[in-house]
């Protein structure tokens, strides 16, 4: 079966004409000559639209794992030229769904329960759906309580399979033929999208996600994160609390209900910011389709299976990147970078900190309200290209969300000043990394350790000596041994020499 799809990916990727794209590399092109010749009975179609919408409408034709894959892509401007990059971000996820009486049967075969016992009602036609996953409204028999039901598309996971086995080969692939190819590692790129769309297929993980962000904003006033019902959790369903709510990108219903647009905009940049910065746990599929208001003004998350997780080390180096570039220490910056070891050792701080400054001042030429974080990543991603800096998986999905997160709150106010709401995030998470406050910090955060270790510490003193000093009575018999050993052999040989003499006389 994976040959078959592998056939189909060809003949699509021919009936676009996107081999045309490995004719421009020596290496590629004698392979892409090759396979349009085998494929002279197949038309080329849509040759009045450019390369890249080509890319765009093949992605879609292949499924869902190439849509998000190419979602993915058109955040990596370091990888793709802009058209490439504008035209893959216009991909959207939603497709035709299917059957309820399908969904009925998945619900009833997961739960091991007949629907009328779980729900008193169930509504048949669903309300959204997307590439993995599809939403019914239903209402809890037990509690009468609406709830949003997600089920899992039939034998998605065996198609995604497929697919990113596809996707690793073409990675490895892209490493072997292009120039670029080890730099950008695009077989990290495709693990690190593997990893994230299995994170989707994970509905009992997703539903942790859920309660964690629930937990870490229960005093949020700007923020609702719908409840989950854990009893009716299980691989191929989730069962939710129901979240009424407008579109976020529906603003003229936004602004009929008197909601304060520009005070919902900041609102968002903030939520983000301290997910990323305090908690180090952000949603990271905060597009317009997974973010309602409710009739308060506050923002209402939906779809947890994407989330990103930063280290305190890939923290501290954004805040101080982005403090960096704002104040325009591009010096700061480029030393960061050789410290973390992303650009290499004999990298030169002058040389790197020019070239940050050539592709960031045209930035900061605009006024400040039109300055996009998004950008400056973007900026830095393609610095890279010259000076070998490696690009960091990890930071590829939270380069995603600032986009997403960025373009959210334009739409809902195009004057938005993302450096006032950022700003003092950033200072006050340095604070309490940085100094004596962050001393302090650390130290409680300590304490638990030191107060089990402390106590032991001199019973952990007194087995080391008595580990040293056996350790050096053994160092002492093999000495003897050797010496013992060296004495014997030495004894041998003289005796050998004596009796060769003597039999020799």
């Amino acid at each position: 079966m994976r040959f078959f799809r592998l056939l189909k990916i060809i003949f699509t990727l021919h009936k676009y004409g996107l081999y045309k794209i490995l004719k421009e590399y020596h290496k590629t092109s004698f392979f892409a000559t090759v396979v349009e010749i085998c494929l002279f009975f197949m038309p080329t179609t849509f040759k009045d639209k450019s390369l890249p919408e080509r890319t765009r409408l093949a992605f879609e034709y292949l499924g869902p794992v190439f849509v998000k894959f190419g979602q993915l892509l058109s955040t990596r401007q370091d990888l793709l030229p802009d058209e490439y990059v504008i035209e893959l971000s216009k991909l959207q996820s939603q497709v035709k769904p299917f059957s309820g009486k399908v969904a009925k049967q998945i619900i009833e075969a997961s739960l091991k329960r007949k629907i009328e016992d779980v729900f008193s009602f169930f509504e048949q036609e669903s309300t959204a759906s997307a590439s993995i996953a599809q939403v019914h409204k239903a209402t809890l028999r037990t509690n009468n309580l609406n709830v949003a039901v997600k089920v899992l598309r039939p034998n998605i996971e065996t198609i995604i399979r497929k697919d990113v086995k596809v996707l690793k080969l073409a990675a490895w692939f892209i490493e072997k033929a292009f120039k670029d190819g080890k730099r950008l590692r695009p077989q990290e790129v495709v693990a690190e999208f593997e990893k994230v769309i299995h994170a989707e297929l994970d509905f009992p993980q997703e539903a942790a996600n859920a309660t964690e962000l629930k937990r870490l904003h229960k005093k949020d006033t700007n923020i609702v994160i719908p409840q989950i019902y854990f009893d009716y959790c299980t691989h191929d369903v989730i069962v939710l609390e129901w979240m009424d709510g407008t579109p976020i990108s529906d603003l003229d219903t936004l602004r009929k209900k008197g909601i304060n647009l520009e005070k919902l905009s900041h609102s968002g940049v903030s939520i983000f910011y301290t997910q990323v910065f305090h908690y180090g746990f952000f949603h990271a599929d905060m597009h317009p389709g997974n973010i309602l208001c409710d009739d308060y003004g506050r923002y209402v998350g939906l779809d947890f299976g994407i989330v990103g997780c930063l280290s305190e080390e890939d923290k501290r180096y954004l805040a101080i990147n982005i403090l960096a570039f704002f104040n325009r220490d591009y010096k700061r910056v480029s030393i960061t970078h050789i410290e973390s070891g992303w650009a290499p050792k004999d990298t030169s701080v002058e040389e790197l900190e020019n070239a940050i400054r050539s592709v960031c001042e045209p930035i900061f030429n605009k006024p400040l309200a039109q300055i996009s974080f998004g950008q400056v990543l973007i900026k830095l991603f393609q610095v890279s290209r010259r000076f070998g800096i490696i690009v960091q998986p990890q930071l590829v999905l939270l380069q995603k969300t600032i986009v997403n997160v960025e373009g959210l709150g334009r739409l809902l106010n195009p004057n938005l000043d993302l450096w006032i709401t950022a700003k003092p995030i950033l200072e006050k998470w340095m604070k309490q990394q940085m100094g004596w406050r962050g001393l302090l910090n650390n130290i409680k955060n300590e304490l638990p350790y030191w107060s089990y270790t402390l106590p032991r510490l001199p019973r952990t003193i007194t087995n080391s000596l008595v580990s040293a000093e056996y350790i050096k009575e053994q160092h002492a018999q093999y000495i003897k041994l050797l010496i013992s050993y060296k004495r014997q052999n030495l004894f041998l040989i003289t005796l050998l020499i004596a009796l060769i003499l003597i039999l020799w006389l």
